[in-house]
């Protein structure tokens, strides 16, 4: 099951492609988000690439999944962010729509390899 390297997944090259997206997006955040939400994004969609990249690097199946499921949480908790900036009128739907496309795309593909992890 394992790569050479993490880079190698799909899901985190997908991952990295979202955070480069979140990054734009937060741009366009009113500034007194600068230390409040806009820093909750970044955290969260950097921890979905990094995730990845730190479980690929341990012994075990087990604990790669374990980060694949802290990379799940991340996710999850990037959109529930998206959608309150939504809320509040600091993003469109439109201009959240790649980011929310993209994590619904590696929610998607989080699941597969945890289950291709669960089965190897």
């Amino acid at each position: 099951m394992y790569l050479k390297s993490y880079k190698d997944f799909t899901v985190w090259q997908k991952a990295m492609d979202l955070t480069v997206e979140i990054y734009k997006l937060v741009k366009l955040l009113p500034k007194e988000e600068t230390y409040a939400l806009s820093d909750q994004m970044r955290r969260a969609v950097v921890s979905i690439p990094s995730n990845i990249a730190e479980g690929h690097s341990r012994n075990s199946n087990r604990e790669f999944m374990n980060f694949v499921s802290i990379a799940r949480g991340s996710k999850s908790e990037l959109e529930t962010q998206l959608q309150i900036c939504i809320k509040l009128n600091y993003l469109t739907e439109q201009d959240a729509e790649n980011a929310l496309s993209l994590c619904d795309e590696i929610g998607k593909m989080l699941t597969n390899l945890m289950k291709t992890l669960r089965s190897s």
